[in-house]
């Protein structure tokens, strides 16, 4: 499948961007994210995204795993291979293991999640399906959330279930591993 829009070299990202997108390429064990290169051709709003996305990941409050849990289940269920792939190597880092990546995938329901986890599971495919959580998922999820993570996990499974969107319409390729 070809990119819609081509990533960007250093002349269409600008300096910031560039070295931005390099420095991640290095700590993901790739060259410069090909989403990021993509991104990074509307200087400005790249710079917006890479902000807000920083609050989230790596920068919320919400625990690395739960972080890499939610990804995981939205890059899935939006058939997001780009995401999914990245962040199987992050969620390893964060503590989660290759059982509970393939999890993710296979058993949404498992019994081997924790409770906090099911929850976590249930509501990202509330969301995804309904576009809203019952109160059920609700009243799970605030047993083991406060309500500012609360509005941040809100806020993460809706940014990436927007960047998987992004992701497919401008048909990101995958990023080589180095």
């Amino acid at each position: 499948m070809t990119p819609r829009i081509a990533p960007g070299d250093l002349r269409d990202v600008g300096v910031v961007n560039w070295v931005v997108s390099a420095v991640s390429g290095r700590v993901a064990g790739t060259g410069p994210p090909n989403l990021f290169l993509t991104l990074g051709r509307n200087r400005g709003l790249f710079r917006g995204w890479l902000h807000f996305a920083g609050r989230l990941m790596p920068g919320g409050k919400l625990p690395r795993q739960d972080t890499e849990l939610v990804i995981l289940r939205v890059a899935h269920l939006r058939n997001c291979a780009y995401e999914f792939e990245h962040h199987r190597h992050l969620a390893r880092r964060a503590g989660l293991s290759d059982a509970d990546v393939e999890r993710v995938v296979t058993a949404p329901d498992a019994a081997e999640w924790s409770t906090r986890q099911r929850a976590l599971v249930a509501a990202c495919d509330e969301l995804d399906r309904d576009h809203d959580v019952s109160d059920t998922t609700w009243d799970a999820l605030r047993q083991h959330l406060d309500d500012r993570r609360l509005i941040e996990f809100l806020f993460l499974v809706g940014h990436y279930q927007m960047l998987a969107t992004a992701i497919a319409t401008l048909r990101v390729e995958p990023d080589r591993r180095g």
